[in-house]
This record gives structure tokens, sequence and C-alpha cells, in this order.
């Protein structure tokens, strides 16, 4: 059976938090894992543009009526408030409306770095552990996450990574839990990355 994966992007969002986690999730698809990765946006998009310029044609829209198995989410723009990036979405309301939809369907929500703020305001992070870029610490206690310094959180059904690179972490871990602690292992040694688990 193949797993769906689908990366939410959307304008402002940090490249490594999204490109990071699909490098890694195609790796392991590469050497058997029976995934399918694609980068989305909650309304059809013919480019998005990230945080430091980077442009993407996305492979279509975020699956709400047939919930892909995990959502992966970036962060970016939350700790400067900016018009584009996490803090943007977060205050549109319509990319936490949807995560938590997918997560009452069933789907594994996956956020890195101040993605993990969207899942707050999704409501899905209150009162459990969960970790964000260290800029926003503060704000995922306020928002009622039991904040844990850790380089990612695994909840079950929730997962959350701190900053940026933590991403290749999470996406480590999501192997791990896919496919085995081998193949993430495998992984990470292809990517000369010193995966902490």
């Amino acid at each position: 059976m193949v797993t769906t994966i689908e990366i939410l992007c959307f304008d402002g969002f940090e490249e490594l938090d999204a490109i990071g986690p699909y490098e890694t999730l195609q790796v392991a698809a590469s050497r058997g894992v029976s995934l399918d990765v694609s980068l989305v946006t909650l309304e059809a998009r013919d480019r998005v543009t990230a945080a430091n310029g980077l442009r993407i044609d996305p492979d279509g829209v975020l699956s709400v009526a047939a919930p892909p198995d995990v959502v992966v989410v970036p962060g970016g723009g939350w700790n400067d408030r900016g018009s584009a990036g996490a803090w943007a979405e977060a205050e549109r309301g319509a990319v936490p409306d949807a995560l938590a939809g997918l997560h009452d369907a069933g789907t594994t929500l996956a956020a890195v770095c101040t993605g993990g703020m969207l899942l707050a305001r999704a409501g899905v992070l209150d009162g459990r552990p969960a970790v964000t870029h260290a800029g926003a610490l503060d704000d995922l206690r306020e928002a009622g996450a039991e904040v844990v310094d850790a380089r990612y959180v695994d909840d079950g059904d929730v997962l959350t990574a701190g900053g940026i690179t933590a991403g290749l972490d999470l996406a480590l871990r999501l192997i791990e839990r896919l496919a085995d602690a081998e193949t993430a292992d495998a992984v990470a040694t292809h990517m000369e990355y010193e995966w902490r688990a």
C-alpha cells in the first residue's frame, strides 16, 4: 500500500522546511519505500514563492476530499509577522481550518519549524507535547502546547520539529515509522546527514 504524503506550500514558506523533507522522503521512495510525495497548495495555483525567493510549481492542491495519509506543514514568516508565511496563513485562517478537518479525518500532521504554529491555530496541539523554532516557543506555549526541548516530537498522529534543519530529522522519523530504522539510517547515510534521532 502506498502512503500519500502532501507537503503544503504557501507564499513565504521557509524553503528547507518543505524541500528538506521532500528530498528525504523521495530518497526513501527511490530505495523502495512505498511513498507518493507531492508539493501542494490549499487552492489551485501555478506558482508559489518561498521566503528566500525560490519559486515552485506545485503538483496540485491539498487533498481534502480524499485525505492523504500525512501532511507536512512548513513554517516561515512567523517571527517577523510578515505579510506572507505561516503568520499570514494563521491570520487568514483557511490553512488551520483545513488542517483541523484533515486531522479529524485521520490524517497525520507533521509540522516543521513555525509550521507548528499553524497546527496550534488548528487546535491540534492543545495539551500535547510539541516543539517549534526557538523564536516561537513562547507563542507555542501560549497556544496551549506542552513545549518540549527536543529536535522533534512524535506524538502519534501529530509530529512537530524545531527550526528549519530539524525537518530532516522529522522526515527520517517518518521513514522509520513507515518503513524501519535501517531504511531511515540508510537514507541519512546517503544524504551524509547526522540524524539526531
